[in-house]
């Protein structure tokens, strides 16, 4: 698999004013020299993302316990199912909220840094966990019917509970290390709107996916059918 001619089908398929997708992965080398604390949730570092540049997450920077948490740096806190529950109201009960994650076996790394970078920062995707969007409803019908071209299965895109770094991070951990194939639709938690364009949601790929999906893309109906050429010049107004 090269970047580049992921590049080049990407912009075939949705154009040339389409956002590059992420790329993320653990390691112990940061790739961005700001280590500065984020205070609250750290999406507000996604702003970064969108103008091209690199970010490196740790336990240090990260100041939500549940990103903490969720991004494999930490425990869950103690309180995290209460919170969730009694305070954001996102589940009836705290043990709802502990069944939830529970069920889900949130993955802790050995690493110190979570590396977030623009696909065209890569040199290769050798170590990547996961490939997410950030995308429109007419960007996301695009990736869904890709995901949909050579997976029947009823989750091959799917949209769970969960925080946004659970949406996006957790989640694909869990299916890359199973070597599986679903899709994730996220960013459906309200607590990270605020920190997101409004008409945006995540769409993220586990690389166990990817490196079926990288040959398909060409080959899917968003490679110039008439359908998808309609969008597409949606897409580049």
């Amino acid at each position: 698999m090269q970047v580049d001619s992921f590049i080049k089908n990407f912009r075939n398929a949705f154009g040339e004013k389409a956002l590059l997708p992420f790329a993320f992965w653990h390691s112990d080398t940061p790739i961005s020299d700001d280590t500065s604390k984020i205070n609250g949730c750290f999406f507000q570092e996604f702003a970064k993302l969108s103008r091209g540049e690199a970010i490196s997450l740790s336990a240090d920077r990260i100041g939500c316990m549940g990103g903490k948490f969720y991004t494999g740096f930490t425990p869950m806190g103690e309180h995290i199912p209460t919170f969730v529950s009694c305070k954001e109201k996102y589940k009836q009960t705290p043990d709802l909220v502990l069944d939830f994650i529970n069920k889900t076996g949130v993955p802790r790394t050995d690493k110190k840094y979570l590396n977030i970078a623009p696909v065209d920062k890569l040199d290769n995707f050798d170590g990547v966990t996961g490939i997410f969007f950030l995308a429109t409803a007419d960007m996301l019908s695009g990736l869904a019917s890709w995901a949909f071209f050579d997976n029947n299965s009823d989750d091959a895109v799917t949209a769970r509970f969960g925080s946004g770094c659970s949406s996006i991070f957790t989640q694909v951990v869990v299916e890359n290390n199973r070597n599986g194939r679903r899709t994730f639709i996220g960013l459906l938690d309200p607590s990270v709107r605020r920190y997101m364009n409004p008409d945006v949601l995540s769409f993220t790929i586990p690389m166990s996916r990817f490196k079926e999906m990288y040959y398909t893309l060409p080959q899917c109906s968003l490679s110039g059918t008439p359908a998808w050429s309609r969008i597409k010049e949606r897409l580049e107004k």
